[in-house]
């Protein structure tokens, strides 16, 4: 025990105490040896415990690594970038940067003098200043504009490289003279303190001489007009007044009684000339027929006003056609007097005349019965949508929709534009007649609708908001109060047609495909239901009361442009479509 006990030493016992051990004796037995088998620990270091070893394959840390924990090496020798003493430790991940001063008023000084004289200090004679050299002493030396002070520097520019003009400092500016103070214009005009320097320009005539305007002006006109001639669409063409043709494909045009197609057939179980609406309608379940005429899409088809028992259509053969809903249902008469495609068709009120509308910047009247083409109107632009006045008493005026952005009134007995209509900001797209036909409504590529007085060119109503688009087809319901426009952005939008014309947000019809297309909408006869056409080749349509889908169906393998319903029919539909066929739905 007290050999223990005098390992144990007191802090206070004095230092010069010679008769107590400085260290502790060891203690040994005679048996065995004390093997120590746990690790060693260090309570004063404790980053001692951070130093652990990984598994190569382990995909989280328990702990926080130190620097050195991370650089261990998973086998093999230990990091060769460690801190030894003939090894210098990376201190960035590419290497070793040394940190070396450089005075930046030593290197704005040499920047400076090479841009004046030409010259700067020679780098081979900079030195370190931790190499104790002499040359540390010039680093801060700084540059004078004399060629003998640049010689005096003794190698410490780069001066037998330069050319001979730097070396006599003939590339400063030379400042004009002060000139005679009794002369005051001319060559030697008085400058005094205003003298400025050689090249500069202060004073004089600047901007092209008057022969270089000239021929600026004249390659600018030569550029203009070879522009205009190459973007100046090529004229279709024209098709003299009197020659267009007509094809009757019946056998007889008229029957045993004198009558024409234009007779209404009265032996039908169906009224065609009762009220439209006066009966229920309902959704289309089968195919009933399919028109296959034209050669290219229908661009748009109207049925025969009152009784619909024809259906007229415009295509993209620029050929016009006329259908029969009953009987045989085939085409009676084909229209011949266009150059490029049919846009766009409508009937009178009587149904006697239609009204066609042509790329190629033309307007035909044509007489139903006989197929003749009455009169020809243009106004050198293209017409998207025309339009008669449905008055009774205004049946020799109607309203045409062109590129140019206007609306024109023109009126068949004298074939003039008796009216513009001059507001929009794009080409016009649908014209529809509302308010007793006091009214009509406009809808353009400026993504606005407007409303106007007939025959007075200013507008009453403007709508246009940020989150509009283009309305390119508008329909009007069977009750003459609202405006359903076909939306580019997937949607139907309605607008009261009364006096304020506003949106109604209860009603909007969505799920279609139209973007790009003007898919031209339609309401049943009587106002229950909306149906359109999409991109996809499918008709839509829609419950007016609850604004959801009541069905759609496949009608088409191309886009459906157009749909109509039979005013007198409970469930009949016809769609035309770019896949060059019309079809007829029951």
């Amino acid at each position: 025990m007290d050999l223990i006990a005098a390992g144990y030493g007191s802090s206070s016992d004095s230092e010069g105490d010679s008769s107590r051990p400085s260290k502790a004796p060891k203690l040994a037995t005679s048996t065995s040896l004390t093997v120590n088998v746990a690790p060693d620990v260090s309570l004063e270091d404790p980053n001692y415990a951070r130093h652990i070893y990984t598994n190569p394959t382990d995909t989280s840390l328990a702990v926080n690594l130190s620097y050195d924990s991370m650089l261990q090496p998973v086998n093999g020798p230990l990091n060769p970038f460690a801190s030894t003493e003939t090894q210098v430790r990376k201190n960035v991940w590419t290497g070793h940067v040394e940190e070396n001063m450089f005075s930046d008023h030593d290197f704005r000084t040499q920047q400076q003098s090479y841009a004046a004289f030409g010259y700067a200090k020679d780098p081979s004679i900079l030195t370190v200043a931790s190499n104790g050299q002499s040359g540390a002493g010039k680093q801060g030396t700084g540059f004078v504009g004399d060629v003998e002070k640049a010689q005096q520097m003794d190698g410490a520019t780069i001066w037998d490289k330069l050319p001979k003009h730097l070396r006599n400092n003939q590339n400063q500016r030379k400042r004009q003279t002060r000139g005679d103070a009794s002369v005051l214009e001319g060559e030697n005009a008085y400058r005094g303190p205003w003298a400025t320097y050689h090249g500069e320009g202060i004073g004089e005539m600047s901007g092209p001489t008057e022969e270089e305007r000239d021929k600026h002006d004249a390659n600018v006109k030569a550029a203009e007009e070879e522009k205009e001639k190459r973007g100046k669409a090529t004229p279709a063409k024209p098709v003299a007044a009197g020659s267009e043709s007509t094809i009757f494909h019946g056998k007889d045009e008229r029957d045993y009684l004198g009558r024409t197609y234009m007779h209404v057939p009265q032996d039908l179980d169906v009224n065609l000339l009762g009220e439209p609406g006066a009966k229920e309608c309902f959704v289309p379940k089968r195919l009933l027929h399919t028109w296959t005429g034209h050669t290219k899409g229908v661009s748009s088809i109207r049925f025969f006003p009152k009784s619909a028992h024809l259906l007229l259509s415009g295509s993209m053969d620029s050929k016009i056609k006329l259908w029969d809903v009953y009987h045989d249902r085939r085409v009676l008469r084909t229209f011949i007097g266009h150059s490029k495609a049919v846009r766009d068709v409508t009937f009178n009120n009587d149904g006697t005349k239609f009204m066609s509308a042509s790329y190629d910047r033309n307007m035909k009247l044509w007489d139903t019965e006989t197929g003749q083409c009455i009169s020809t109107f243009t106004t050198k632009k293209v017409p998207y949508v025309v339009k008669f006045n449905p008055d009774e008493d205004k049946q020799n005026i109607f309203l045409a929709g062109c590129s140019d952005h206007k609306i024109y009134q023109f009126d068949i007995n004298s074939g003039e534009v008796t009216q513009e209509y001059d507001q929009h900001l794009g080409a016009v797209n649908s014209i529809t007649f509302v308010d007793d036909n006091r009214r009509f409504v406009t809808t353009s590529d400026d993504k606005s609708l407007r409303a106007w007085e007939f025959d007075i060119p200013v507008v009453i109503k403007y709508i246009a908001e940020p989150y509009m688009h283009s309305m390119p087809a508008v329909a009007l319901s069977p009750n003459q109060k609202w405006l359903a426009c076909q939306s580019l952005d997937n949607q139907i939008f309605v607008y009261g047609a009364k006096d304020r014309f506003r949106q109604n947000r209860k009603k909007l019809f969505s799920g279609h495909m139209v973007a790009g297309y003007a898919c031209q909408p339609s309401f049943s006869p009587d106002g229950k239901y909306l149906s359109s056409g999409d991109s996809e080749g499918n008709l839509w349509v829609w419950d007016w009361k609850t604004c959801k889908v009541h069905k759609k169906f496949k009608a088409h393998d191309q886009v459906v442009i157009d749909s109509a319903w039979h005013p007198h029919e409970t469930s009949m539909v016809a769609t035309a479509s770019w896949d060059s066929t019309i079809k007829l739905w029951n």
